[in-house]
């Protein structure tokens, strides 16, 4: 019994360090978001007293539903197209040889190097009407003269899936280079063509990769920020431009509070889902063992 509890008082000794940091610098300040979401707006711009569900209620506006739907699907399709790369590039990469997967590591870090303001601006400035994206298309019949590159969802897509990939890729290549590819040439020598064997045996021995590189991109990817200001403009604008606009432009805060909690609730779903998925995986391997 004394054993016992011992091993519990290490337990907590150890990880009270960790609680205390998650405590102090994401439940206290997601708690004081959740309460001003509550509170009316001052005409100071501050927060004033009382308690109120206008700003929750102010949600079902249309514009704010629009933009709501936009942020998910933009970052649901971001994270399906940076995945569809990232695992045949973590394929690759996993069976090459040292020399060469050394090269390719650092081509794909190598954009880390550079401050990701410049390289958003980079990335306008190739989408830009007179920029040289636009002259090859139109050069090529692919685009007109009037077709638009820029300031819509599909150039937010395309800045996005480049900021993300390299954090797609990272985890599932880790993932790859653990897994025994002679599972898969056991696979084919038992009959499975060379795309079932992959589906059935390769993906499902990198799902902790894939999990992992699934929320390394789409959390990031539902608060983004900076791509859809410069790159979206009113078309492609996202929740993480709403909230600024309420903070900096209307000093309204409870509602940026309101919309603040509609993001905490988003980003958190997936974790949830993660989560849920992962210790129902584990139980049927604890069970067998």
């Amino acid at each position: 019994m004394r054993t016992e509890i011992r091993s519990k008082l290490r337990e907590v000794l150890m990880t009270s360090p960790s609680f205390l940091w998650l405590a102090a610098l994401f439940a206290l300040p997601t708690a004081f978001v959740f309460a001003i979401a509550l509170r009316p707006a001052n005409p100071f711009g501050g927060v004033g007293r009382g308690w109120t569900l206008d700003n929750l209620e102010r949600l079902a506006d249309p514009l704010y539903l629009d933009v709501v739907w936009r942020t998910l699907w933009i970052s649901g399709l971001t994270t399906l197209i940076c995945l569809s790369l990232a695992v045949p590039i973590g394929y690759v990469l996993a069976r090459v040889s040292r020399k060469w997967r050394g090269i390719c590591l650092m081509l794909i870090v190598i954009p880390f190097w550079t401050n990701f303001l410049i390289r958003v601006f980079a990335w306008k400035a190739l989408l830009h009407p007179e920029g040289p994206v636009k002259r090859v298309l139109v050069g090529l019949g692919l685009a007109g003269p009037q077709t638009p590159l820029l300031y819509n969802p599909a150039a937010v897509i395309l800045v996005s899936v480049y900021t993300f990939l390299p954090f797609t890729i990272l985890p599932i290549y880790a993932a790859a280079d653990k897994f025994d590819f002679q599972l898969l040439e056991a696979a084919r020598d038992l009959g499975a063509r060379p795309w079932r064997a992959f589906r059935t045996v390769f993906l499902p021995g990198i799902r902790r990769g894939l999990l992992t590189a699934l929320l390394f991109v789409l959390i990031p990817s539902l608060g983004s920020y900076i791509i859809p200001d410069l790159v979206g403009g009113p078309n492609g604008e996202m929740l993480g431009n709403k909230i600024a606009q309420r903070v900096f432009v209307d000093r309204n805060l409870p509602e940026a509070g309101a919309l603040s909690v509609v993001l905490i609730l988003a980003v958190l779903a997936p974790l949830v889902v993660a989560l849920f998925l992962e210790r129902k995986k584990e139980k049927p391997e604890a069970i067998l063992r």
